[in-house]
């Protein structure tokens, strides 16, 4: 790319949309608005979603549920990730470093994928599928608070 061949944005040059100057112009008299009405009005407002007098839509369709304000969101890393990495301690620190997990995600270990040398591994939860694989490889799954 050079100053050559930079070119400016699409409909950048276009002017803007000057009403109510003239019948010449196609938009005199009453500027685009049409003949009386409530939107051909000054100072007329509509709420958001407002159809006319109809049963807007944010009101025709049904609500369900809830959202559970203490959920927690857990970081998820699998085993055969944890294999890759090359270490026998792995702590959220070590996961961290390797960017496997943000800042400051909880951490929960699923067992996709295969696991043969002995790990320590430290997270917030683990599935059953990954303690036993860690543990069947001779290594211990802890349980951080």
């Amino acid at each position: 790319m050079n100053l050559s061949t930079i070119r400016a944005p699409k409909r950048a040059n276009e002017n803007k949309k000057r009403v109510g100057r003239g019948l010449g112009s196609g938009m005199g008299k009453t500027s685009t608005r049409g003949h009386k009405g409530q939107r051909s009005r000054s100072g007329s407002r509509m709420m958001r979603g407002f159809e006319g007098g109809q049963m807007p839509l944010h009101r025709r369709l049904p609500k369900r549920g809830f959202t559970n304000i203490f959920r927690e969101e857990y970081a998820v890393v699998n085993v055969g990730a944890l294999a890759e990495l090359g270490e026998t301690t792995i702590t959220p620190e070590v996961l961290r470093k390797n960017r496997l997990v943000k800042k400051t995600q909880r951490i929960k270990v699923l067992g996709d994928g295969e696991l043969k040398a002995a790990l320590t591994v430290q997270a917030h939860k683990f599935s059953k599928s990954a303690q036993e694989k860690i543990i069947q490889a001779g290594g211990k799954a802890e349980v951080l608070a």
